[in-house]
């Protein structure tokens, strides 16, 4: 399940896997953020002091085509998540999560949440199979995006992710290795200021994405 180191620093990994989780820690050497007030975890949310620049990703989306993420997402509330369509556990459930609380909101602010799912997986998961999985686990508003893993382990690590290359454990499952972390930009400077960890519940986002939704810290 996810490990997330909560002091002076934070360290983001985690680590998910089809047919079961492991508990090693994903990417080695991912990028570290400090936060504001670590100390407190009753909060789902923790605000960075440093906020994460917005990944530089060109990849594919679920209709094949391509999709800037700086570009298509500039100036507007923008959730990333990193995970994998045959994972079991975690990303379904965040999705789910996201989903439902997304769905509390006024139309017009429904309308301007981004949720952007970007595969650990991308051999398995082809824009067809985002375009199948996303809806189910989430919401048909959500972007899905594929693309060469090398250009995507990059992107998660600029904002602190840690992923690995999909391998195969002593089974034949395959196991993605991923940090379980939901990273919120902000509208006003698109700019990742606000964690979310695997245990965030459908009304941790409820409370929190009006403000999410203005650039206000939640």
């Amino acid at each position: 399940m996810a490990a997330v180191a909560i002091a002076a620093a934070i360290g983001i990994t985690a680590a998910v896997g089809l047919g079961g989780n492991d508990d090693k820690p994903a990417g080695s050497g991912s990028a570290v953020a400090e936060v504001v007030g670590g100390s407190d975890n009753t909060k789902a949310a923790t605000v960075l002091d440093r906020p994460f620049t917005k990944p530089a990703l060109v990849l594919t989306d679920t209709k094949g085509q391509k999709y800037d993420l700086r570009e298509r997402t500039k100036g507007k509330p923008t959730l990333i998540y990193f995970g994998y369509t045959h994972c079991p556990d975690v990303c379904p459930l965040t999705m789910s999560n996201i989903a439902i609380a997304r769905k509390q909101l006024p139309k017009a602010d429904q309308d301007k949440l981004q949720v952007v799912f970007v595969t650990t997986d991308p051999e398995r998961d082809t824009s067809a199979e985002l375009a199948k999985w996303l809806p189910a686990a989430g919401d048909p508003s959500f972007t899905g995006l594929t693309g060469d893993f090398s250009a995507i382990q990059a992107g998660a690590r600029q904002i602190g992710i840690g992923i690995d290359p999909p391998t195969k454990d002593k089974d034949g499952n395959v196991v993605s290795m991923h940090g379980a972390q939901v990273i919120a930009f902000s509208p006003t400077t698109d700019q990742g200021y606000v964690l979310y960890g695997e245990d965030a519940t459908v009304d941790d986002y409820a409370k929190d994405l009006p403000k999410i939704i203005k650039g206000e810290n939640p």
